[in-house]
């Protein structure tokens, strides 16, 4: 993103031109007096100090076009200087306890305090470095603190410079909690959160900031100063390893898991307890929901109705479904996912089971936040299959991988879903009511053959105990924990990550995502792609076309 000065219609307006962007738009909106202009062919604000400096903000990195790097504006700070900026600006250097006669300094991160007597000549080498501006309430200079700025008022104060102090630590609060904790200017703070994204806390380091521009599904948190990023070992690594290059020191932590999470009330624990109506049930039935969804917005609707035990369900209006929607975020803490499940399931009966408009409830959305899901290496699954003695266990571990299957879809597989002619698996009504097939290996055609013999399935592929009885997801999740512990991985990872892994190898080995797509049974090309930011084979192999180019 770069700034211009534009005269525009007779007005003097900064110009922002970057590539389209959805999500910049709608922060550029929250500027005063943004517009777009079809005749620049960019959005445009207005030129003065309180508009660039809320740019600044919104945009951390923004530079006027030509200048040089080391004069890149960067007024806006990050958490941990703001929390050590106020409390120190308040605390440290009081200007009623000092002698006002005299010349203080002091650098707190990326700012750089001056506190002298009024003085024509001192201020005019004041506002001769770019961005400085009076502090009015705490009747101060504030000079940015870049490059050669401090070297700047050192040289030009001399002698008469009475106190000079650099704060070398900085305060800043732990993340979703009201503790605060300390950490030197020369660390960063790295915090994991639950929702398995990286939290990266640090001052005023641009060669950082690129680094985290690099890696998918980063996030410029505007209003608390810090970037997030997915939590993966391979990216955490990655991070350590820029940490240590640029000579900073890593402070690593974990957010708690939450043990005051309310549990939802269930049968056992609530007296009169309601159960879903059920005309609910029949109409996703009717309507041809699969058995998973039917469970689960079952499940959500009978927590919202015994919300509300004495009201008749029809009579629960719209503030009171939004009064129980804050509940489930502010008491219960469930997650975005599990709210916005939680909406569905009630706009189901209000909008089709009684027929109702369609209705929004004034109430946001939660943006689910992007991660990144494990996956294991050619060789952890190698040593997975290995650990895994039994055959029908085996057959079944190396069936998911080997296809990319859900554990549903494998679980319902039949006898004759198997086509060894064509050497392929057809999946017949996955999710969203489609058909596809996928690959049969050769080696899992081999070991479904000797567990065939063994085991003589009737109907299902895999059978439980008693013939013609499906093989249950739980008793998969056992078997598949059991060979986890007997290969000795400890990575947080379930059978759906032999699915990923799958999609990923493919991708590794040169497969085009288009293939991968159909095999995987994704309706849309997006949700493949995010298997290319999983893999980093081949990137060094990858050269930029510049290289090419003779000059």
């Amino acid at each position: 993103m770069k700034i211009f000065k534009v005269i525009h219609k007779g007005q003097s307006r900064i110009k922002i031109d970057f590539p389209y962007n959805q999500h910049f738009t709608a922060i550029i909106k929250q500027i005063k007096d943004a517009r777009w202009s079809q005749q620049l062919n960019a959005w445009h604000i207005p030129d003065d100090k309180s508009s660039f400096y809320r740019l600044k903000t919104l945009f951390p990195e923004v530079r006027f076009e030509g200048e040089q790097d080391t004069l890149i504006p960067n007024i806006v700070q990050t958490v941990s200087e703001e929390a050590t900026y106020q409390t120190l600006v308040q605390n440290s250097m009081p200007f009623s306890s000092i002698d006002k006669t005299k010349i203080y300094v002091e650098v707190i991160g990326r700012k750089i305090i001056v506190k002298m007597p009024k003085n024509e000549i001192d201020i005019k080498f004041i506002l001769s470095m770019r961005y400085s501006r009076w502090e009015k309430t705490q009747c101060f200079w504030c000079i940015p603190h870049y490059p050669g700025n401090l070297e700047m008022i050192k040289n030009y104060f001399g002698e008469r410079l009475y106190h000079l102090k650099v704060h070398e630590e900085i305060e800043t609060p732990i993340p979703n909690t009201s503790n605060k904790i300390t950490f030197h200017k020369n660390e960063v703070l790295v915090y994991k959160t639950t929702t398995k994204r990286l939290k990266v806390i640090f001052g005023y380091i641009p060669e950082l900031s690129n680094v985290l521009k690099t890696i998918p599904y980063h996030v410029w948190d505007v209003k608390n100063k810090w970037w997030t990023i997915p939590y993966t070992q391979q990216y955490l690594e990655e991070l350590k390893r820029h940490i240590a290059r640029l000579n900073l020191v890593l402070r690593y932590e974990e957010q708690n898991p939450n043990t005051e999470k309310i549990n939802r009330v269930n049968p056992y624990e609530l007296p009169n307890y309601r159960y879903c109506p059920e005309e609910y049930q029949l109409k996703l039935t009717e309507l041809r929901y699969s058995s998973n969804t039917i469970k689960l917005y079952t499940g959500l609707f009978e927590e919202f109705i015994n919300y509300y035990p004495t009201f008749d369900i029809k009579a629960i209006d719209e503030t009171m479904i939004i009064k129980f929607l804050r509940y489930l975020v502010t008491e219960r803490k469930i997650s975005t996912t599990y709210q916005n499940q939680s909406i569905n399931a009630i706009k189901f009966y209000y909008e089709k089971v009684l027929g109702g408009q369609r209705k929004f409830y004034f109430i946001d959305r939660p943006k689910k936040e992007k991660t990144l899901p494990p996956v294991f290496s050619t060789e952890e699954v190698r040593t997975i299959l290995k650990a895994t003695e039994n055959l029908k266990h085996k057959a079944i571990l190396m069936t998911i991988y080997s296809a990319g299957l859900r554990i549903s879809e494998a679980i319902n597989l039949k006898i004759k879903d198997i086509d060894s002619e064509r050497m392929q698996i057809r999946i017949e009504q996955a999710k969203g009511k489609r058909d596809r097939y996928t690959l049969l290996a050769e080696k899992t055609l081999e070991l479904l053959r000797q567990y065939f013999k063994v085991y003589r399935p009737q109907t299902w592929l895999f059978e439980g105990l008693k013939l013609g009885e499906q093989y249950s997801t739980r008793s998969i999740q056992n078997i598949f924990h059991a060979s986890l512990q007997k290969a000795g991985i400890t990575k947080d990872v379930t059978v759906h990550t032999l699915r990923h892994s799958f999609a990923t190898h493919l991708l590794e080995n040169g497969t085009d995502l288009r293939y991968i797509q159909s095999l995987l049974g994704h309706s849309s090309s997006k949700t493949t792609e995010l298997y290319t930011h999983i893999t980093t084979k081949g990137f060094d192999q990858i050269k930029s076309p510049v290289d090419q180019l003779d000059f």
